[in-house]
């Protein structure tokens, strides 16, 4: 077993991963941002070491300096947990160059299953059914249109390196591919340093089964059930549970059966997860999708999940721990036989989010953080009463994992810890969560992956958001009298505390932050101009309508040119924040006199980005 494990990531997965080490008797490293000198992973690691500043380029995705710390702290092995890093195949080969073991599959096979096309020909050929779509990546609009010419709309173009719903647009008609195209290409640049998309058939109302894998060096190959995550907002999703309450058992073995052959073909050992999409084509008398369902193969995650905790309770199997003890080259304990699914089990995605507004990524302090507790009950978080949420990363507070004997049970759980849930100083997607626990459709296992987007009432979440939102969520932790101090300092990167108490000691800001995932594209309306005229670090001098940033973030693109005229509604920018794509557009026509951000910038709350007159 290893003696000092580096975890490459941050938040809540950061944390999950620290607290197996510990019970393995494993020493943790934790490396962070300059935005992240205080967050909740670094107060718990053993160890922890500034890679770079706040942007994540320059930080959590800088594999070069996070191998660097790994040997400089003398770690064993990096785990990379989910996001960031845990699927480039580049990170992993660089690991297993160094002296440190990957804990993960092989570069190799994340290279394979990792790119779309060359896992849908891998897939093929080890007779799992795949999506009808292009075997290689597409290399114009032109291209797509061909394709959907035969296959018809709508269509999906995929970034080969996505995941997550980033890099994923859904084309309805013609008039849409060339932006389309451009915005997956741009996505799937950003997030995974990889432009190339393809093309495959838009599956309209399926369900969205995945199965969870398990494989040692020793070619053992199990998987530990399925989870459905058919409740999705853009192709993100949003609450996960297991077993399915869609499938027959003759149909949740076919595809649980289809996943481990896939992974036996593939030569895929550690963790990972085979997703499907099942097409919701008619049910038994009971309602559920039998085995002449067609299924077909859309991705595999080399990594572990947002939603592993689901599978965790389900069957009792510690999955970051065995991923540990496999990278060590243990064999498996377990025979597939022994893997026993027992009760019912939902994981909901604590988001700091307006569901009301589109589901508008928020910022602030956690002013009050109060967790359920009780039987069923688990939580996996990183973050404190105090700690505030920037925009900097993603916008996950917390997971909240809840099991019970059967999904009746479940759901009635559920409605109790979210309502014990108290979060105060920022808007959460709880009351959404608490909207769903009481919706028909849900509660009977009806739903597809587009109700939340074509047939759930958005009234119904406004209503929700007023009934059980906080009544003022701009609670300031700067309001608080502080008296002790933490000071961070960094030796040679090594990050080290040192706590004094003062008396009369003027207030300062909370620090932290936390993890996990949400996508999906916004729209922002231009800010009013600056009261003020103080935007912060993109300052203009220009007279005239001032567009500022409405959050922080990082430019993708920039639309217009001085000079030029746009209309209402027109898009002048791009700005990505929290892993969302939003566009920025004009509240109103005009010439456009300066712009002051260019692509690839970060950007504060109210900074300018184009001045119109």
């Amino acid at each position: 077993m290893f003696e000092k494990v580096l975890v490459a990531n941050r938040g809540e997965i950061a944390v999950r991963v620290m607290r197996a080490c510990g019970e393995l008797g494993v020493d943790t490293v934790a490396v962070y941002s300059e935005a992240d000198s205080d967050a909740g992973h670094v107060r718990y690691a053993d160890e922890a070491y500034n890679v770079g500043p706040a942007r994540a380029a320059d930080s959590y995705l800088d594999g070069e300096a996070i191998v660097d710390a790994g040997e400089r702290a003398g770690a064993d092995a990096v785990h990379p947990g989910y996001g960031f890093l845990a699927e480039n195949a580049d990170f992993a080969a660089r690991v297993e160059d160094s002296e440190m073991t990957w804990v993960g599959p092989s570069s190799e096979s994340m290279e394979q299953l990792g790119e779309k096309t060359s896992a849908r020909k891998a897939m093929d050929a080890a007779d799992v059914p795949i999506v009808p779509g292009t075997e290689d990546p597409v290399e114009s609009a032109d291209e797509i249109r061909e394709f959907a010419d035969e296959a018809g709309y709508p269509v999906a173009i995929k970034a080969e390196g996505g995941g997550g719903g980033r890099g994923l647009k859904v084309v309805e008609d013609e008039s849409e591919v060339a932006e389309q195209f451009e915005s997956a290409q741009r996505e799937g640049e950003a997030y995974f340093d990889n432009a190339s998309v393809f093309v495959e058939k838009f599956l309209e109302s399926p369900r969205h089964i995945e199965v969870q894998i398990i494989a040692d060096h020793h070619d053992n190959v199990r998987h530990i059930g399925e989870r459905d995550c058919s409740l999705q907002r853009r192709q993100q999703k949003v609450i996960e549970e297991g077993p399915s309450p869609a499938l027959t058992d003759e149909l949740r073995e076919q595809i649980q059966e289809a996943a481990r052959r896939g992974a036996d073909a593939a030569d895929y050992y550690n963790a990972g997860t085979f997703e499907f999409l099942v097409e919701d084509n008619g049910r038994n008398e009971d309602g559920l999708l039998g085995a002449d369902a067609d299924f077909y193969f859309l991705e595999v995650n080399t990594r572990i999940q947002v939603e592993h905790t689901v599978s965790e309770e389900l069957t009792g199997i510690d999955i970051v721990k065995q991923q540990i003890r496999v990278a060590a080259d243990e064999e498996l304990p377990f025979a597939q036989d022994d893997v026993e699914l027992d009760g019912h089990a939902m994981e909901f995605r604590i988001n700091a989010e307006n569901a009301a507004n589109e589901f508008a990524p928020a910022t602030g302090t956690l002013a009050t953080y109060d967790p359920p507790g009780g039987i069923g009950i688990r939580i996996d978080d990183a973050l404190r009463q105090g700690d505030a949420i920037g925009g900097d990363y993603d916008s996950m507070i917390a997971k909240l994992i809840v099991w019970g004997t059967d999904r009746e049970e479940c759901l009635a759980r559920s409605r109790r810890a979210l309502a014990e849930f108290e979060i105060e100083g920022l808007t959460t997607v709880i009351p959404f969560h608490r909207l769903m626990l009481d919706d028909e459709a849900f509660v009977a296992g009806e739903h597809t992956t587009n109700y939340l987007d074509e047939e759930l009432d958005p009234e119904r979440i406004d209503a929700a958001q007023e009934r059980w939102g906080p009544e003022d969520s701009s609670a300031d932790a700067d309001d608080e009298e502080v008296t002790k101090r933490e000071f961070v300092v960094e030796v040679n990167g090594k990050r080290f505390e040192v706590d004094l108490e003062e008396r009369g000691a003027p207030p300062i800001g909370a620090g932290g932050s936390g993890g996990g995932s949400a996508s999906g594209t916004q729209q922002l309306d231009a800010a009013e101009p600056s009261d003020d005229g103080d935007g912060g670090g993109s300052a203009s001098t220009a007279e005239g309508e001032q567009v500022t940033a409405e959050m922080q973030g990082t430019i993708l693109n920039v639309n217009v040119e001085a000079g030029d005229e746009v209309a209402a509604g027109d898009v002048l920018c791009v700005l990505e924040a929290m892993k969302m794509e939003n566009d920025v557009v004009a509240s109103q026509g005009g010439t456009v006199a300066e712009v002051a951000a260019s692509e690839g910038e970060s950007v504060d709350m109210g900074d300018v980005l184009v001045v119109l007159n």
